[in-house]
């Protein structure tokens, strides 16, 4: 299929999928005038690269996965994400039960002691007291 088909296959932009090709993550094969050829390999190379992107790989981080017969091949780099994408759970678990104690306290965020040690807790300290609390 031409780059087109595959773009619109997947409700993306041509230009995504020359920048992909351009960063190695795709490799179509030419026709004889030069234009890009996609066939079943890369529909399931641009499905990965969407899968990895949903969750939080970037290009370059896919395009190492990717570049090795098998992801599992690059097991820092996995590993090295599982541990962002726990960061980000637990930062979005405290975001949500902060949400879920606002819509459930009668107080203000200004009289609301949970919120305010929320907050409190969020202000990063003067570089003077950074260097004092770590001697």
């Amino acid at each position: 299929m031409a780059i087109g088909e595959l773009a619109e296959r997947f409700g993306l932009a041509t230009h995504v999928l020359r920048h992909w090709e351009s960063m190695g993550l795709l490799e179509p094969a030419r026709r004889a005038g030069g234009q890009r050829e996609y066939g079943r390999a890369d529909l399931e190379r641009v499905a990965l690269i969407l899968m990895g992107k949903e969750a939080g790989f970037t290009l370059g981080e896919l395009r190492v996965l990717l570049s090795a017969p098998s992801p599992m091949d690059h097991r820092d780099v996995l590993r090295r994400h599982v541990e962002e994408l726990e960061q980000r759970i637990s930062r979005a678990r405290m975001a949500k039960e902060l949400i879920e104690h606002a819509l459930a306290c009668p107080h203000t965020f200004a009289e609301c002691e949970h919120a305010r040690d929320q907050i409190a807790a969020r202000i990063p300290p003067l570089p003077d007291q950074v260097s004092n609390d770590a001697s």
